[in-house]
């Protein structure tokens, strides 16, 4: 199995979860690069192979080295949870070889019908995490998702207490950013929701992100409060990963930290410009009210993409159709 995307691979874990919780005796290898380890620490009965896609496995004779690597392990059936050129290559070379190989099924052509702007058909598709159960299905192997179990919260070490200060206050996760400017909440909107949310003392705000563009607006985000900490570029990924497990809610967008909380059984609020958690992206286990949307009624071509990726004269400031005393409202409703 083979992702990419950091909402990509945290969208598995879930499903791999319970796929290994409730068929204990089947051994799962998990292929992916090595950065995305952490997200499956603590499953049972899985490996994961690191995908060295920069050196050993990079190109066509890399793939084949992959493949060998990989049919050495005397492995059953090979799955697909990507579905792109790369992973497909790899499962042709399976199936030449006899192995039994399946992959998920995107649904292209039904997010393409929900994204147009003509004959748009707006209606809810199955979530990836359905998707993914399904593949495992055909594969004999029915996966209940209605009661999952999550890791214990992680205890945090002294160097995570150093930065967030005291753990016996609410914590409230805030990621702002995502890959494409049309999902990202107005900077200015985003103020006003820390602002508010900062004016109780109780309640610690802790930020998310990367890279030196948005560790510096981070650190603007945070500079006027004491109780605002901006974490980006301070912790490990999966010391990163250890804190989010001690969140009590985490405000995201459309993007890898709400799934990266999801599959850690925190609460997500996530916002949604250009894209529609109808598309079956809306993180794990969260009821559709924690998904606020932009205003269709002002917007109707919206959802104008599946990733976000598409731009649409007119609709840049759709997101601002989202109130943030609505984005407030609905983070203290569930804390």
């Amino acid at each position: 199995m083979r992702l990419s995307a950091m909402g990509d691979v945290a969208m598995t874990v879930p499903v791999i979860r319970a796929f290994a919780q409730q068929y204990p005796n089947v051994k799962i290898t998990m292929v992916s690069r090595p950065f995305f380890q952490p997200f499956f620490d603590g499953i049972p009965n899985l490996t994961f192979f690191a995908f060295d896609e920069k050196v050993k496995h990079k190109g066509f004779l890399g793939r084949f080295r992959l493949f060998r690597e990989l049919y050495a392990l005397k492995i059953d059936a090979f799955v697909d949870l990507h579905d792109v050129i790369r992973s497909q290559g790899i499962r042709t070379l399976f199936e030449l070889f006899g192995k039994q190989v399946l992959a998920v099924d995107k649904g292209r052509a039904a997010k393409k019908a929900l994204t147009r702007s003509k004959n748009k058909v707006f209606k809810p598709l199955a979530t990836m995490f359905e998707r993914h159960s399904q593949v495992f299905e055909a594969l004999g192997f029915a996966i209940d998702l209605s009661n999952p179990i999550f890791p214990e919260k992680a205890v945090l070490s002294e160097e995570i207490l150093k930065i967030i200060g005291n753990p016996t206050q609410k914590l409230i996760g805030v990621a702002p950013f995502a890959q494409y400017e049309s999902k990202v909440f107005p900077l200015d909107l985003m103020q006003e929701v820390i602002s508010k949310l900062a004016k109780n003392p109780e309640q610690t705000i802790l930020l998310f992100g990367g890279g030196k563009k948005e560790i510096e607006v981070l650190d603007a985000l945070a500079k006027p409060f004491g109780n605002v900490i901006n974490i980006a570029g301070q912790l490990k990924l999966t010391q990163e990963l250890q804190l989010i497990s001690n969140l009590d809610i985490m405000l995201s967008m459309d993007s890898g930290n709400a799934h990266i909380a999801a599959m850690l059984g925190i609460k997500v609020i996530t916002l949604w410009g250009a894209t529609h958690p109808f598309a079956g992206f809306s993180p794990f286990n969260q009821p559709l009210e924690n998904a606020l949307v932009a205003d269709r009624n002002l917007f109707p071509k919206l959802p104008t993409s599946v990733y976000g990726n598409k731009k649409v004269k007119g609709y840049e400031d759709a997101m601002r159709t989202i109130l943030p005393d609505d984005v407030v409202w609905n983070i203290l409703k569930l804390l």
